[in-house]
């Protein structure tokens, strides 16, 4: 792992320390966390559907995850991905998805994978030159998320 990656991932687990005792009560998908400024920041739709292919390409080449995601529809899920994001950013997007908690729950979904995706993610947010600022304020989104990810 190069220095910044590793960089990248202890600034995320700091952010989810932070945030956990924060958000842990909250929805993500409530008004006061729509952020039009971080829509605008991650290049509107355009942008963040750039951002999840160049996510996705990460995914299948990491060997901690690539399995998970074995036989998606990868139309669907960059759909769906850049859905999410959209609306979560502040964008005029509406994700129609299923819970977090209902799409993960059979896939056992480790911290290390966990992180893993955090990585890619934050490494494609870098590929698409996204501020660092906006990174954080879109993983502070995000983070809520880890639990129904994960199961616990």
């Amino acid at each position: 792992m190069t220095p910044e990656r590793f960089m990248n991932a202890i600034r995320f687990t700091l952010l989810l320390l932070v945030l956990g005792g924060l958000t842990a009560c909250q929805h993500p998908h409530t008004p006061d966390h729509r952020d039009a400024d971080l829509y605008q920041a991650l290049g509107e739709r355009a942008g963040i559907e750039t951002m999840v292919e160049n996510l996705l390409y990460l995914i299948v080449e990491d060997e901690r995850i690539a399995f998970q995601f074995k036989g998606i529809d990868v139309a669907h899920f960059h759909r769906q991905l850049s859905d999410q994001i959209c609306e979560l950013s502040g964008g005029p997007c509406l994700y129609t998805g299923r819970k977090m908690r209902e799409s993960h729950s059979a896939m056992a979904i480790t911290e290390t994978q966990f992180n893993a995706l955090t990585e890619n993610l934050i490494l494609a947010m870098e590929q698409n030159r996204i501020p660092t600022g906006a990174q954080n304020r879109l993983l502070a989104l995000l983070a809520p998320l880890h639990q129904d990810i994960r199961g616990l």
